[in-house]
């Protein structure tokens, strides 16, 4: 039975930093990071495939968030620097059965619980 498990959530000043862990993660497939914050819809925010060769961003976290794996360990992380408000939100890990990224939260199988990010001014 899958299960992926976040931690690394937490309160942190603007410009600070966070490494978001996911445990579970499975070495043929591809993973993501997604982002619910309050009354939004959940959204896209990295991707890689299942080797860690290929990562993908979206546009409001490249250059300060990234994306990496250990398949030995079975786990995925988000660093996340210069932190802003906007970013707070509770971030969730998903895996698809699949070795591509997808950007589409649908086409991902499996999620963890979420860890919640809180970035103060």
């Amino acid at each position: 039975q899958v299960q992926l498990v976040e931690s690394g959530g937490g309160l942190v000043q603007a410009g600070g930093s966070l490494r978001l862990s996911c445990v579970g993660s499975e070495r043929d497939y591809a993973m993501g990071w997604f982002r619910q914050a309050p009354g939004q819809e959940r959204n896209y925010v990295a991707g890689i495939d299942s080797d860690g060769r290929i990562t993908d961003y979206a546009a409001s976290v490249k250059g300060r968030f990234t994306i990496f794996r250990d398949n030995t360990k079975n786990t995925m992380y988000l660093q996340m620097n210069n932190l802003s408000p906007e970013d707070t939100a509770i971030y969730y890990c998903a895996m698809r059965r699949h070795n591509l990224i997808a950007t589409y939260r649908y086409t991902y199988d499996y999620w963890g619980q979420g860890t919640q990010v809180t970035v103060s001014s």
